[in-house]
């Protein structure tokens, strides 16, 4: 029932959000580097690899330079059209052709390079690989500004694998472990309710026994 849900809602959206994409899709062909998409491997369900869609917001080669494929507040590999894209989360849209091609669901753990999913916990990466990578999810609610969240830290990277990994990892296996299509409604209700309000802290009080994050990230996170 989910995917057929997955393929309803992500018809609809691409349908109704036509008169947005496609402007945005010119822009970015006629600025920065030319590019409209950016694709990348990403690990999905059974572990296996799939091609990402986003719109291209960052230096083509920006994996290779800089922080790799972590992401901190004022990055300077971000175009200038790709600060507001990604603060909108427009640039996650292109996402919805992934939906249609059974690589995505609407609701999930957030897909991951595999640099970034090796440093999850091991329990986590088993679970994860359970399920189709969602285009939101309970880590994509939690950690919803995750460039402002790592910015100020001398190694970023290592702050991302040492403490975000592992709370997002335990955020993830929550959701496989409590999937359902209950859970999959809610959260898509919950991701429309926080994008109108960024800093709201209903998730907690709608969701029950969610892992507690570390005392690094208090304050950093949402939290209730």
């Amino acid at each position: 029932m989910q995917r057929f849900f997955d393929i309803l809602f992500s018809s609809l959206a691409l349908l109704a959000l036509s008169p947005l994409l496609v402007p945005i899709a010119i822009v970015l062909r006629l600025t920065g580097e030319g590019e409209v998409f950016f694709m990348q491997e990403r690990v999905g369900k059974g572990g296996q690899m799939f091609q990402l869609y986003k719109f291209a917001t960052m230096l083509k080669n920006s994996p290779q330079i800089g922080t790799g494929t972590v992401t901190i507040k004022n990055d300077p590999r971000v175009l200038p059209v790709g600060h507001f894209l990604r603060k909108t989360k427009i640039n996650e849209l292109p996402q919805l052709l992934n939906i249609l091609k059974g690589d995505m669901s609407v609701i999930g753990p957030r897909p991951q390079t595999r640099r970034c999913f090796d440093a999850f916990p091991p329990a986590a990466q088993q679970a994860i690989q359970q399920v189709l990578p969602g285009l939101s999810g309970i880590g994509s609610i939690m950690f919803r500004d995750e460039e402002n969240l790592l910015h100020g830290h001398a190694d970023a990277r290592h702050f991302y694998d040492a403490v975000v990994a592992p709370y997002k990892g335990a955020l993830e296996q929550w959701y496989v472990e409590n999937q359902s299509l209950r859970t999959y409604f809610t959260l898509i209700g919950l991701t429309l309710w926080v994008v109108l309000f960024p800093r709201s802290t209903a998730v907690w009080h709608v969701f029950g026994g969610l892992p507690q994050p570390a005392p690094e990230l208090a304050g950093k996170i949402c939290q209730a």
